[in-house]
């Protein structure tokens, strides 16, 4: 199994653990299978574990590995579809139509689109990675509104339809487990519990960390 697109050199999970290392984050065995399956079918990566065991830093890492740019979505209670995909500039709509006077105007085109993580890593899935950070902090509503965008990387915009992505963009979510994910969340992702390092492996993560 090879992963899609252009990763020279990544061709099994030793390889992306190697290149991780290079990156200087220390994935074990589980991990880096992990990782390598959720891109070589395209399907999110969900990382669960306890605060502080490298959740955030694994997602950063894997951006790392593939040169792409990180978008992070901190996720937090009460945050909706406006903060997370898109909204609408009404000042400058507002604005427009002052402007406009009798003439006709369409205030729902791209330059009054606001772009909000999810619609940026939808709009370039080829040069970025989505994570969706500490998604347990969010509701439940919050949650089911991903299921769409995690099923078929697209979103719909009422006002200009359904925008699919041009290929699968590469997510990352992480959970610190605050509350159980819907069963239909984990069905759409790749799973993996990162637990505590062993003493020995948190010296070698400092070791690498303090040589970078």
């Amino acid at each position: 199994m090879a992963i899609r697109g252009n990763i020279v050199g990544i061709d099994s999970p030793d390889a992306l653990e190697k290149a991780l290392r290079a990156a200087y984050y220390l994935a074990d065995e589980g991990l880096a299978t992990a990782a390598y399956l959720a891109l070589a079918l395209g399907k999110p990566l969900l990382l669960e574990g306890a605060p502080g065991v490298g959740k955030t830093e694994a997602a950063k890492s894997i951006a790392a590995v593939l040169a792409r740019r990180l978008i992070r979505l901190q996720c937090y209670e009460g945050i909706d579809a406006s903060a997370a995909l898109y909204e609408w500039n009404y000042p400058r709509q507002m604005l427009a139509i002052r402007q406009a006077g009798d003439q006709s105007i369409d205030i729902y085109s791209e330059p009054f689109l606001i772009e909000r993580p999810m619609l940026a890593a939808l709009r370039a899935p080829d040069s970025t990675v989505l994570l969706i950070d500490e998604i347990d902090r969010s509701d439940q509503e919050f949650e089911a509104f991903l299921l769409e965008f995690l099923s078929d990387f697209q979103i719909s915009i009422p006002e200009r339809g359904t925008l699919r992505a041009v290929e699968r963009p590469v997510v990352v979510l992480t959970s610190n487990r605050t509350r159980d994910l819907h069963e239909a969340l984990r069905r759409r992702c790749v799973y993996h519990w990162i637990d505590y390092p062993t003493a020995e492996r948190e010296a070698r993560i400092v070791m690498a960390r303090a040589s970078s």
